[in-house]
């Protein structure tokens, strides 16, 4: 092996410091957020500290310097959170009758307040659930007007935190009991259902997670807010973690498989998303393709809504959508149970 010359030796400290940001990323998980609740915001940057590694790694192979091992090694060693960025093989669609379908969507109150500067877009997301008809929908930031137009569901829970806004379960199976988490101090919360299907019951959770209330497209990011920025991060983070307590604590008591859909306001990568999933299964993760994105991001595919369900349940397919008629995009997931 050569010598390495200024610039090689200039891209290796830069590789160095993004090995070492990834390292600390991928520990973020495992450090509790109620003591170092900004440290949460590794998380936030771990995909974009993957694919500077794998940068980092193709590089030095091209010019075949063991350099490449720098890289390599933290990749290897996060290789079940680097694998969940991005999955190169799954199964979208299934036509089966045994199946249980799935969908969870945050319409953004089926844009009342016309974000997207175009008429129609709540039809448009109508038009969309009526095609896809799940068993089972969960929408965050659902607004009243439009209960009336889920005539094809019998069952259904609906929970307004807020005047007129709130979470929905619709089910066509049979609902024996319903009940809220009831988030202290927040707009955001937790309903869940349990459901009588054929002889067995199943619980669903609908989650919406603290909010950020920050647009990543608009908001200015400098030097002069950006502790500020970071501030109210960590409240955010800390507020999510209140919201996880309770929920786990919750559905440990639980005595029946559950399935867990929702916008977790948080990605893959952080301990927010580890706690609530425990040991269950990830949809993108068994039958997903692409990087499976739910938040409308135009620099970064954000993985932020998710279905999660217990390891007993077999997950048959798992499909993003990606029309543009909310800020979130919805996922669609066949299950037997």
């Amino acid at each position: 092996m050569k010598k390495l010359n200024w610039i090689n030796k200039g891209v290796f400290t830069l590789n160095t410091v993004f090995a070492f940001l990834l390292q600390i990323s991928l520990l973020v998980p495992y450090i509790p957020v109620k003591s170092f609740p900004k440290t949460a915001i590794f998380s936030l940057a771990t995909p974009v500290l993957i694919l500077l590694n794998i940068a980092f790694l193709v590089y030095w192979i091209v010019k075949w310097k063991r350099h490449f091992l720098l890289s390599f090694i933290i990749l290897l060693l996060g290789y079940g959170q680097v694998s969940s960025l991005y999955q190169f093989s799954g199964t979208k669609n299934v036509v089966s009758q045994s199946a249980i379908k799935v969908m969870t969507y945050n319409v953004r109150i089926f844009d009342l307040y016309k974000w997207l500067d175009r008429e129609g877009v709540s039809e448009e997301i109508m038009d969309m659930i009526k095609e896809e008809n799940p068993d089972i929908l969960c929408l965050q930031e659902f607004h009243d007007s439009k209960e009336k137009e889920f005539k094809n569901y019998k069952y259904r829970f609906i929970k307004y935190k807020t005047k007129g806004t709130g979470q929905a379960i619709f089910s066509k199976f049979p609902i024996v009991k319903r009940g809220s988490l009831n988030f202290p101090n927040s707009q955001n919360n937790a309903i869940f259902i349990d459901i009588l299907k054929d002889n067995d019951t199943v619980r669903v959770y609908n989650l919406h997670m603290q909010s950020f209330h920050i647009n990543p497209q608009d908001e200015e990011i400098s030097q002069e807010n950006s502790s500020k920025l970071a501030k109210r991060m960590g409240a955010v983070f800390s507020k999510q973690q209140v919201q996880t307590d309770i929920f786990v604590s919750h559905k440990e008591q639980c005595p029946y498989k559950t399935i867990t859909c929702g916008d977790l306001n948080n990605n893959q990568y952080s301990a927010i998303y580890k706690q609530i999933k425990g040991d269950d299964v990830d949809t993108f993760d068994e039958q997903g393709s692409g990087t499976g994105k739910t938040y409308y991001f135009k620099y970064f595919p954000f993985r932020i809504d998710f279905i999660l369900v217990d390891e007993t349940i077999e997950v048959m397919s798992h499909k993003n959508r990606y029309e543009l008629l909310s800020d979130h995009y919805p996922i669609i997931s066949q299950l037997k149970i």
